[in-house]
């Protein structure tokens, strides 16, 4: 039950996530967008670094940093992707993290079964059906423009959980926690506050404040389902791209075309079962 509750927990949490920073990102803009929900989750997670005492050295240290590195470039991406694509579509393509996860432990050595490879494959195929017109021949040209960050989303958010994957059992969550933060506010929120960018509109503050605190209230329930039955948190968790698609029909009023449903039930099928054989 705690792994059934971690997984659902985390997928409306992340859900959360995608909705309102797709609406801050279509207000103020990828970057800002960004700096803000660095900041706020900066601010939330201070006080549980400081609970966790001495900070990780060595190479537990610089793995955390290339974590924290590659989770801030991945949502950069993502938040540049809803800015004119469709939520459901680029949830759904930024959900398989873990397929590239996989990926980087073949090239690092880790053998990879003929099941998960075959899945891969059926994942890659999803992610060119959910960028194709209705016709299935033509292409969506905005569609694709988000397709490429959405893709660099995924490739980021797998390098970072590959990196995490490495020292996650060696130090107190709050330092995993930590690392992404802190680059997003020296690298995102600093040079845009000091170049007097660093807006932020009314409308948009709730919106900020959701998608920071999602982001790491989803997080942290995820790890606490995982310690149940990782298999089972991963793949609900993943819904979240379901879950988002069906919340930007309701306040965005997206609709998918036909095959892009297809691709997105494909890429959601194929990260729950590539959960399942990787756990």
């Amino acid at each position: 039950m705690t792994a059934i509750l971690g997984g659902l927990g985390a997928a409306l949490c992340w859900t959360v996530a995608m909705l309102t920073s797709s609406r801050a990102s279509r207000s103020i803009g990828a970057g800002p967008t960004l700096a803000w929900v660095m900041l706020i989750g900066l601010v939330i997670v201070v006080p549980f670094v400081v609970a966790a005492g001495s900070p990780p050295t060595g190479s537990t240290a610089g793995w955390l940093a290339f974590a924290g590195v590659g989770n801030v470039v991945g949502l950069l991406c993502e938040y540049t992707a809803v800015r004119t694509g469709k939520v459901g579509v680029v949830a759904a393509i930024a959900s398989t993290e873990g397929a590239v996860g996989a990926i980087l432990s073949a090239l690092t050595g880790e053998a990879i079964s003929v099941a998960v490879g075959t899945v891969l494959a059926v994942i890659a195929l999803g992610i060119v059906l959910a960028a194709l017109e209705q016709d299935e021949v033509q292409v969506d040209r905005p569609t694709v423009n988000a397709i490429v960050p959405a893709i660099g989303a995924a490739v980021f958010f797998g390098t970072s959980l590959y990196s995490v994957g490495h020292v996650s059992g060696d130090v107190d969550f709050a330092w995993v926690m930590l690392p992404a933060r802190l680059a997003g506010v020296l690298a995102i929120a600093a040079p845009l506050a000091l170049r007097g960018r660093l807006r932020v509109s009314r409308a948009a503050a709730p919106a900020l404040i959701g998608a920071a605190t999602a982001e790491v209230v989803g997080i942290a329930v995820f790890a606490w389902g995982a310690r149940d039955a990782i298999a089972i948190a991963a793949v609900l968790a993943g819904q979240f791209a379901a879950f988002s698609a069906v919340g930007a029909f309701f306040i965005f009023h997206e609709r998918l075309r036909r095959i892009q449903v297809v691709g997105v039930a494909v890429i959601l099928v194929g990260v729950g079962v590539l959960a399942v054989l990787r756990a």
